[in-house]
């Protein structure tokens, strides 16, 4: 069965799954007013005209709670049916190329200072983070294009590719994840959280606690001992004036010290609460991703390096953050305006800032691991996806020594696979260098974006579009897409030497680089440009780089004999059919013979002659 298939089936099953269930919560809603209508019949016939026994009244009562609680786990599981059905949907319209404008676009990850990211679409709109992340939280979407900014070592990628193939197959658990994410609250990871899991400890003293506790006991107490007398009090205002009701002037007494102790302790408890409760709602979220994967057990390092990180001293971590949400629960009963009194009275919320922040210090470190685990998780889980997804594309395989890139059937993965073109790429030191020459549009860009997507996902631990990948561990730098800035006062010629300063610095790293570079200095003469441009391009293959360079400018293709083996000139052509420009895409060797550029302005000018 396909993944297409696969995703339909499941979708048609949730949304049948769903239907029924709106039928039940229909019907529930309609016995709910039926139990209301009988005990308010029940209640007239027993009280009002007396003709039944009042205890009837206990039948529509409750039928109308159990109903009330059945209508409540009908609304959550129609709740996370509908979450199932628009995950497949999402899946589906990957598949099926309707994806482009949907789910998270991750601009917020991107930069223009950083070496490739924007000129190989990484974020945005359209981008390859928006075709490959199904991640539902924040972590997960942060972990995912850190991978993505990143090249990671070879044992790391290798860990993840067998992660990877594990979790593709695991269809339920991908959904499962993200329908309790479902990118609705993406705080998981938040700064708040974090802050608060690492934060300093709050210091509580023993003798804090001590006279916190004391000061309960005594408060306890005489609350007992005044209660007989205040009774008797609104009986008989008399009675207050016998010494033995002088019990009653404890609680006074009681108020008095547990004011004095909160004065000590206020602002030391309303630091532990005010963390807890913007961590509140974050960790509430993380026990639930947690707890879809704790059951699971896994044949990958990398997933059962993950799994034995969460446990703390040998617990659950989901069972250990259920603990502090029961605690936090007490300490929000605070909040009960009948309940509100006694908890002042005997210090309610400090007994409980105690207990919380004792959790902490037990178990914060274990907060940023659990987080840390999830992040991962999403991301493998995405990349899982999208192996399922793309099944005839290819893990690479990580070869040690020099430089290289060596691709068989090398497409870019967010072209349509109706139109794509593939093509053979090498580079191995003999070349180290591709000099690509073409006409406009031919797919010179195209291909220098191919090469670096293939490395970026292939340094994340993604299958890449190809039908083989040689890849030693290599930085990655580009200049394809720069502007100049006017509030910097920047040329676009300024940025791209920029730029190029920050590739020759990379490939000076403890990494070779690949680079890519589409009209190299095209900011300047033909004859400033293709000294310039040799010079650059010596200097990163004598730094042990290997790369791809564009250029409309035939001079520079002279390059390629001034380098020697070390270069090799590629190129793409066109033809021109009925005053149209017809591409083929397919890389060719050496350098291109014709230009269509005074054809294209022909037939622009042609069109508006017409007009």
């Amino acid at each position: 069965m396909t993944a297409r298939d696969e995703y339909a089936s499941r979708l048609d099953r949730r949304v049948a799954s769903e239907r029924a269930l709106a039928r039940r919560f229909e019907a529930i809603a309609r016995l709910r007013l039926a139990a209301f209508v009988a005990f308010g019949v029940v209640f007239w016939f027993s009280l009002v005209r007396p003709l039944v026994p009042a205890s009837l009244l206990a039948i529509p009562a409750v039928a109308f709670i159990v109903l009330l609680i059945l209508h409540d786990r009908v609304r959550r599981k129609r709740a996370r049916l509908r979450r199932g059905a628009a995950y497949y949907e999402r899946l589906l319209s990957r598949i099926e190329e309707r994806w482009q404008g949907s789910g998270a676009e991750g601009e917020r990850f991107s930069s223009p200072e950083h070496p490739y990211a924007d000129d190989l679409d990484l974020f945005g709109s359209g981008s390859l983070f928006q075709r490959m992340s199904t991640a539902g939280t924040g972590v997960g979407e942060e972990t995912l294009a850190r991978w993505l900014l990143a090249p990671a070592d070879r044992g790391e990628i290798e860990g993840r590719q067998g992660a990877v193939r594990e979790l593709a197959v695991r269809i339920d658990l991908r959904e499962a994840m993200w329908v309790e994410g479902d990118g609705s609250r993406r705080g998981v990871g938040s700064e708040a959280l974090r802050r608060w899991a690492s934060g300093p400890p709050v210091r509580f003293t023993r003798t804090d606690r001590l006279l916190a506790r004391g000061a309960a006991v005594f408060g306890i107490v005489a609350l007992i001992a005044s209660i007989p007398p205040l009774f008797r009090a609104i009986l008989s205002p008399a009675g207050l004036t016998d010494r033995a009701e002088s019990g009653v002037w404890l609680l006074p007494l009681a108020i008095l010290a547990s004011w004095a102790v909160w004065r000590g302790l206020r602002e030391r408890v309303a630091a532990v609460v005010s963390g807890v409760e913007q961590a509140e709602l974050d960790l509430e979220l993380v026990r639930s991703l947690l707890r879809v994967v704790e059951p699971e057990r896994f044949d990958a390092p990398l997933l059962r390096r993950l799994m034995e990180s969460l446990a703390v001293e040998g617990r659950p971590p989901s069972a250990t953050i259920r603990e502090l949400e029961r605690l936090v629960a007490l300490l929000d009963s605070r909040r009960n305006q009948f309940f509100f009194p006694i908890a002042a009275l005997i210090l309610w919320t400090s007994q409980l800032a105690f207990a919380i922040e004792r959790w902490r210090e037990s178990s914060g470190g274990a907060v940023l691991r659990w987080v840390s685990a999830i992040g991962e998780l999403e991301a493998l889980a995405s990349l899982g996806s999208f192996h399922y997804e793309k099944p005839d594309y290819v893990f690479p395989r990580l070869v040690d020594g020099p430089a290289r890139f060596v691709a068989a059937a090398l497409g870019h993965p967010l072209i349509p696979a109706a139109v794509l073109v593939r093509n053979e790429v090498r580079l191995d030191g003999e070349p180290a260098l591709l000099l690509v020459s073409g006409s406009n549009m031919s797919g010179k860009s195209t291909l220098l974006r191919s090469v670096g997507v293939a490395g970026v996902m292939a340094f994340a631990g993604a299958p890449v579009c190809a039908s083989s990948l040689e890849i030693s561990p290599l930085s990655i730098g580009a200049s394809m897409r720069l502007h100049d800035s006017l509030q910097e006062g920047a040329s676009r010629f300024w940025a791209e030497l920029r730029r190029l300063r920050q590739l020759l610095d990379l490939a000076s790293g403890p990494r070779p680089l690949l680079f890519l570079l589409d009209e190299v200095l095209a900011g300047t003469n033909s004859h400033d440009r293709r000294i310039g441009a040799e010079a650059v391009l010596r200097g990163l293959l004598d730094r042990g780089a290997i790369g791809l360079v564009t250029t409309h400018d035939l001079a520079l293709a002279e390059i390629a004999e001034a380098l020697g083996p070390r270069a090799r000139n590629v190129h793409f052509e066109d033809r021109i059919e009925n005053e149209t420009i017809v591409f083929d895409y397919r890389m060719r060797e050496g350098v291109v013979t014709r230009s269509n550029a005074l054809e294209l302005m022909r037939i622009v000018l042609k069109g508006i002659e017409r007009h």
